[in-house]
């Protein structure tokens, strides 16, 4: 029949929880109520309601345009349209100060559950039990929306793995493997729980600051409405609207891997606060990002660390009572859901935990899933620009999908730098740290920034060891 849909919900949850490539989902979400979920429908939903957003400038720079280098605004979604369509000022509220032609705006990371808490029957308009989730609806999701142009940094997140719904206009993504970590200079300032940003501005490389990201691959795939796109753990990606509004739901599903991740990220945590609140204040930094309300005491950090390596070995203890039990599929065995940003509470319990794979069964259940992965006009590949060139050609010919889909890739190693640098960032041959009153721009190239030490600190890797030996000295 017309409705029956390409995969069932178990398969599609064997290969979200499989798949370590990115990958979009085609003729999945068709009979979905929130594919009606545009600018105009969603503006008469909330009624009037302000939500806040973020605006950066167009012009591109060879820094990456963090949230602490944003302006914002609370505004109607009216408002919002009334400015995107070039209405009149009176029309547009707050954005009457930000011109259309030099501004983005963003209204991202709006929990569904928070935007909508009176109308909660808007939340079974979104239905992840397609992709295996029983139970799982608008609740456990998040709305962006955006104009052209707007973005978000490159980073990865630290917890769990994302599925995102195009619902209005396009969104183009740029995606960076796990093991391209290193060429994209990670850097935890700004600081926010789960996210891992890049020094890098990937639409704009400066290869003079940056030049391992010659090495870096990007998967660049243009997500269209309709279409569902799979964003393994822990890979990187930047995310920018290509179209004049444009409207995104996504959910974060947990995974085993996070509870060993909130360890790291509480450790993290205690030593960018320590570092950073021992500075003098009058320095300007703005370490923090405006996603977290505020440093959290050392005390206060060292309990959620505590609670995280807790929760860690109770998971432990599931994971040996339930390998006397029947054995369950991978895709069975990962938690259920997660909310990337969402705020933490002191005393409480980190999120429920259930099995933790036994590393040698998990990895070959992933090799043999991952042979058996039904790519094709309903699953297509997001692959690097070497690869995809070979392949599309099939799939573009076989795809009877009424969704459109366009599949790009692109090395950065290509790209070459011609701007000259108008922003010095620290990682440069003269930083822009040495040019204070104190220095001139001769200074020594081995003067040091608090950043530089905890890009070191607090490196992934570097955190990573320390969480293991932490975890092994409790265990003792």
């Amino acid at each position: 029949g017309e409705d029956v849909k390409p995969f069932t919900p178990g398969k599609a949850k064997e290969i979200v929880m499989s798949l370590q490539q990115p990958a979009v989902f085609c003729n999945m979400v068709g009979d979905w109520p929130a594919l009606h979920w545009n600018a105009k429908y969603l503006s008469a939903v909330l009624d009037g309601k302000t939500i806040q957003f973020r605006l950066g400038l167009k012009t591109v720079d060879l820094v990456p345009q963090f949230e602490t280098r944003c302006s914002y605004v609370k505004a109607t979604l009216e408002e919002f349209l009334a400015w995107s369509c070039g209405q009149p000022s009176c029309l547009s509220g707050p954005f009457s100060c930000y011109e259309y032609s030099k501004y983005w705006a963003y209204a991202d990371y709006k929990y569904i559950a928070r935007i909508f808490e009176d109308k909660p029957e808007i939340f079974q308009d979104i239905r992840w039990s397609d992709f295996g989730f029983p139970g799982r609806s608008g609740k456990e999701s998040t709305l962006w929306i955006g104009s052209e142009g707007a973005n978000t940094p490159c980073h990865l997140d630290s917890y769990g793995c994302n599925l995102v719904l195009q619902v209005q206009g396009r969104k183009r993504w740029h995606l960076f493997p796990p093991g391209d970590t290193s060429f994209l200079y990670p850097t935890r300032i700004p600081y926010e729980e789960s996210s891992i940003f890049s020094k890098v501005n990937v639409a704009n490389p400066d290869l003079k600051c940056f030049p391992k990201f010659r090495n870096a691959t990007a998967h660049v795939v243009t997500l269209s409405p309709g279409q569902v796109l799979l964003v393994p753990r822990h890979w990187w990606h930047y995310v920018e609207s290509i179209d004049p509004i444009t409207i995104s739901i996504n959910s974060w599903i947990e995974l085993d891997a996070d509870h060993k991740a909130r360890v790291e990220e509480a450790i993290t945590r205690m030593l960018v606060c320590a570092v950073k609140s021992a500075e003098n204040p009058s320095d300007g930094d703005l370490w923090l990002n405006p996603t977290e309300v505020e440093a959290t005491s050392h005390e206060i950090n060292l309990q959620y660390l505590n609670k995280a390596v807790s929760a860690y070995f109770s998971c432990q203890k599931a994971s040996v009572s339930e390998q006397a039990r029947p054995s369950s599929t991978g895709a069975e065995q990962r938690t259920s859901a997660s909310c990337k940003r969402k705020k933490r509470k002191v005393g409480c319990e980190p999120e429920s935990c259930r099995l933790l794979t036994h590393e040698f069964g998990f990895s070959t259940f992933k090799a043999e899933k991952l042979q058996k992965i039904p790519f094709g006009p309903h699953l297509i590949e997001v692959l690097p620009q070497s690869q995809e060139t070979s392949s599309m050609g099939a799939i573009a010919v076989g795809s009877d999908s009424r969704d459109p889909h366009e599949i790009e890739g692109g090395h950065f190693g290509k790209l070459h730098c011609t701007r000259k640098q108008s922003v010095m960032s620290n990682d440069c041959e003269t930083p822009a740290h040495q040019m204070d009153s104190d220095s001139s721009p001769n200074a020594s190239p081995t003067a040091l920034s608090t950043n530089d030490l905890l890009d070191c600190l607090v490196n992934p890797h570097v955190i990573s060891l320390v969480a293991q030996l932490l975890l092994e000295r409790t265990r003792v």
